[in-house]
């Protein structure tokens, strides 16, 4: 990580403790068969939408946090892929990591809103580029897609916009 600055928190103090996280580009097959879609979620606390992801707990690692966090605030089992870049970004002038995974959401699994999270969208890579609010979340979607081999349904170059009725590209979840 580079260089840190000398953010004060509120109480005044320095604090360069860095925020660990994880989290995951959950992915699956679109119901068409033509391409992937990305799960995001919208958090309200924060007014965004955002790959799932939080802060790890104490002594948790990273891939055990990443699941964890995907099954709190989507509902959705997965299994983890490639990892992706790491992200990093200040809050309350404290650094954040954020390590993320490819992953593919695995059958079953019902969204149930919750005080973190208050909606799940299912949306082609396009439609998820458009829809995040934080740049840097876009890039991961560019990152996820360069994983995918070649001849994959939504790999590069390959279709992968899926169309639906109403809004372009975006599946409500139940």
């Amino acid at each position: 990580m580079g260089p840190v600055d000398d953010s004060t928190d509120s109480t005044g103090t320095t604090d360069t403790t860095v925020i660990r996280a994880a989290g995951c580009l959950l992915w699956r097959r679109s119901p068409s068969g033509d391409g992937i879609e990305l799960a995001l979620v919208y958090r309200p606390k924060w007014a965004d939408w955002s790959h799932p992801k939080g802060k790890l707990k104490h002594n948790e690692g990273a891939r055990e946090g990443a699941l964890r966090e995907v099954l709190e605030e989507t509902g959705m089992t997965c299994e983890l892929g490639p990892e992706l870049p790491t992200v990093r970004y200040r809050v309350d002038g404290r650094p954040k990591e954020v390590r993320y995974w490819a992953a593919e959401a695995a059958a079953g699994g019902t969204f149930v809103p919750n005080r973190e999270v208050s909606r799940l969208l299912w949306l082609s890579p396009a439609a998820a580029r458009d829809r995040l609010t934080q740049k840097r979340d876009e890039e991961l979607v560019d990152a996820l897609l360069a994983t995918r081999r070649p001849g994959a349904p939504g790999a590069p170059g390959e279709p992968g916009e899926p169309e639906e009725p109403g809004e372009p590209g975006i599946t409500p979840c139940p």
